[in-house]
């Protein structure tokens, strides 16, 4: 089986973990997985300097092969660069594939969407049939957040997406919003299929013991942290986060901002005009650091740009509720995430663009230790749904059906 998507391990956010996730157990199945990727350079947009110029190269990590095409990566990304950059990978990635042995089924992963369409022209001449999986809905996100303007364009990305949706043999969705956009557009039920990512749940008795990040970073243990760990990008609009610290009287309560991203050096510079002293920076942890991190917070936040919403579904609420913490989250009230959030009671939604309500919520959540332990535990009841074997197990059931019918037929 070939997996082809541009985000792999030693990426630590975003798709990647579980590309690496699903090829693993695939592997572990005894399947032969190829992974098709780029070389490591996200959540930083840069590219380790030994390999800027390397074209193609293969790894094997954990049995799974690993073959890294070279990509165009921009030092500020833009409409232009962003197509540029998932271009160049798609183009590079199809000719290696050329000379690769068929599989029995491709799974494609989403963005980049270009992948469906060269997938197609892929399946046609390997004679194999593709799932086009999809982590978010790129013409949708680009359309709504105003990120390309031109009509003829925008239409061009939808055309691509029909496309892809109508070749692929299954198409796969992260969240029940998504299979119902899929059902807007066209999308057979037959095909649709949902696969949410998965997580590993942790044994809450086994966790490091609190207050190890708070020693190795200055923070007493009367301080209140408030996390937010990511990518630090503009569908994030995490800059109502730093706002809100301003209005924060409580000298106790601390903000954490932890991650790589495009939007960093700006983030860091409002920090910087504003005068705050209650906010830190730091860059993505190691997972011994970051369990250590997710230990210590008093209270998770996941940010969304107004707006992005109903295209993106936050994996990082996951891992944040398989620690049993507490989240407060910033989104369209309408949104999956907010959805997600009443269902499973985890924790109360502030509309973005509102510093001030965000921190008077933030005041009112820290003033009741009583509270954040309620939400914790309702969110570790309600992340149990997702866990990452049981996901994996399902999401296999479907690639072993298209891959029989491959070769019944």
């Amino acid at each position: 089986m070939t997996v082809w998507g541009i985000n792999y391990s030693p990426e630590l956010t975003g798709i990647a973990p579980y590309n690496v996730a699903l090829c693993e157990f695939l592997q572990q199945q005894g399947h032969e997985v190829r992974m098709v990727t780029t070389f490591f350079y996200y959540p930083m947009w840069e590219k380790l300097p030994r390999e800027r110029y390397t074209l193609y190269r293969k790894d094997v990590l954990e049995s799974v092969k690993v073959f890294r095409c070279w990509h165009y990566v921009p030092k500020k990304v833009s409409s232009l660069k962003r197509i540029l950059h998932e271009g160049s990978f798609v183009f590079t990635s199809f000719l290696r594939q050329l000379f690769l042995k068929r599989p029995d089924v491709f799974v494609v992963v989403s963005p980049p969407l270009l992948l469906g369409a060269a997938c197609w022209v892929l399946s046609w001449f390997k004679r194999a049939p593709f799932v086009f999986h999809v982590q978010d809905l790129q013409p949708d996100a680009a359309a709504g957040l105003g990120l390309l303007t031109n009509r003829g364009l925008i239409g061009c990305l939808y055309r691509l997406e029909s496309l892809a949706y109508r070749k692929a043999a299954a198409v796969g969705g992260i969240t029940r919003g998504m299979l119902s956009a899929f059902e807007s557009k066209m999308v057979p039920a037959a095909k649709r299929v949902y696969f949410p990512n998965g997580v590993q749940l942790p044994n809450l008795d086994r966790l490091p013991g609190r207050g190890g990040f708070r020693r190795s970073n200055g923070y007493s243990d009367d301080d209140i942290l408030i996390v937010y760990s990511g990518n630090l990008g503009a569908k994030q609009g995490l800059e109502v986060l730093i706002e809100a610290a301003r209005f924060i009287k409580d000298s106790r309560v601390k903000f954490i901002i932890c991650g790589e991203g495009n939007r960093r050096a700006f983030l860091e510079e409002l920090k910087t005009s504003l005068c705050l002293a209650n906010v830190r920076f730091f860059p993505l942890q190691p997972e011994i650091h970051y369990h250590e991190l997710l230990v210590d917070a008093d209270i998770c936040v996941i940010t969304q740009q107004k707006g992005s919403s109903n295209f993106f579904f936050p994996s990082k609420l996951l891992n944040t509720l398989a620690f049993a913490k507490a989240v407060l989250t910033v989104s369209d009230n309408s949104s999956e995430l907010a959805q997600a959030l009443r269902q499973g009671g985890f924790g109360k939604n502030v509309e973005p663009s509102n510093p001030g309500e965000l921190a008077r919520i933030i005041e009112t959540m820290v003033s009741d230790p009583k509270l954040l332990s309620d939400f914790g535990f309702q969110g570790r009841r309600f992340v149990e749904q997702f866990e990452m074997r049981t996901v994996l197990e399902e999401f296999h059931k479907v690639i072993q059906k298209i891959a029989r019918r491959r070769i019944d037929g």
